[in-house]
């Protein structure tokens, strides 16, 4: 990781390396924490986050469901990551806002734990690889399935959540994959270990539906927003596990990842086993307004 000068912690910007937690917080112990993951872009134009109010709206909705109060108004909130990539001096980085229980009390009960937050970036660059944008990755159909409805709130971005996550992604790196897709507890296709998935056939978009165990996320949004524009029909539906092996094109979406192709899946090649057509529009109708600053949704916050 490339480490920053500061850290914002409840309310001060401190130097990375003071940025630190008590042992007997709630969080060590429970995962009781939310957080989101956001970027800020070096435009044309200038610098500029992406979705800004939309994750931090999350964020508060996150919170919600996990009983947190968050201490700090969406425009604190807002303003306080302005700052921090202000006084690091990122003209592009990634932006992780944390909300966690502190210290207080130990046990399942955190009611009498602290509520304390954090906002720390870095520069960071392609989250599956340097050249994956164009050439794509090889993915595997993951051994862990997705959490069940009414056990762990999907749509909230809990740290929690995310055990689920790294037991999906080890086993994905341990058989030499760069990611694992997991099924919902049907069987049917869910999401990756941090994005979610899309599926072309016949020149038809599908996703999952936003009800099978997955975060609905603003990456998926933009990409389903685009392509309807551009006028291609898009399906939130169920996907059985082999639609995977015989799609024209498959693509992971994330903050973190953008619009990843996907060349083969359980050693099935995935069409030509490289980005196909469909995936390259999506992309660079994506990436333009990242790069150029062009916005004509009004999805970037210039700072």
């Amino acid at each position: 990781m490339n480490k920053s000068a500061k850290i914002w912690m409840n309310g001060e910007l401190i130097d990375w390396n003071d940025a630190k937690i008590h042992i007997m917080s709630h969080v060590v112990h429970y995962g009781s924490s939310i957080f989101e993951g956001i970027r800020c872009y070096d435009t044309e134009k200038g610098s500029a986050i992406l979705f800004l109010d939309e994750h931090i709206k999350r964020l508060r909705d996150s919170s919600k469901i996990y009983r947190i109060e968050i201490p700090y108004s969406e425009k604190e909130l807002k303003e306080a990551i302005i700052s921090t990539i202000k006084t690091n001096e990122h003209k592009s980085c990634y932006v992780r806002p944390l909300v966690y229980r502190g210290q207080g009390a130990l046990g399942v009960n955190p009611y009498r734990a602290s509520i304390e937050v954090a906002i720390a970036t870095w520069e960071w660059g392609t989250y599956l690889g340097d050249d994956v944008l164009e050439n794509g990755v090889d993915v595997r159909v993951s051994s862990w399935s997705r959490l069940a409805p009414n056990t762990l709130p999907s749509w909230a971005k809990a740290g929690g959540n995310y055990l689920n996550s790294q037991l999906i992604k080890m086993e994905a790196l341990m058989d030499d994959y760069a990611e694992g897709l997991a099924l919902d507890i049907n069987g049917y296709v869910s999401e990756g270990s941090g994005e979610n998935i899309f599926v072309v056939r016949d020149g038809i978009i599908y996703t999952p539906m936003s009800a099978q165990s997955i975060l609905p996320g603003f990456t998926r949004f933009a990409v389903m927003h685009i392509a309807k524009k551009l006028g291609y029909e898009v399906r939130e539906s169920l996907i059985p596990r082999e639609a995977l092996y015989v799609a024209d094109e498959v693509f992971l979406t994330g903050t973190a990842a953008e619009i990843t192709p996907v060349r083969s899946i359980d050693k099935y090649p995935v069409g030509n086993e490289k980005r196909g057509p469909v995936t390259e529009v999506l992309q660079h109708n994506y990436l333009k307004i990242v790069q150029t600053g062009e916005d004509p949704y009004n999805w970037l916050t210039f700072i």
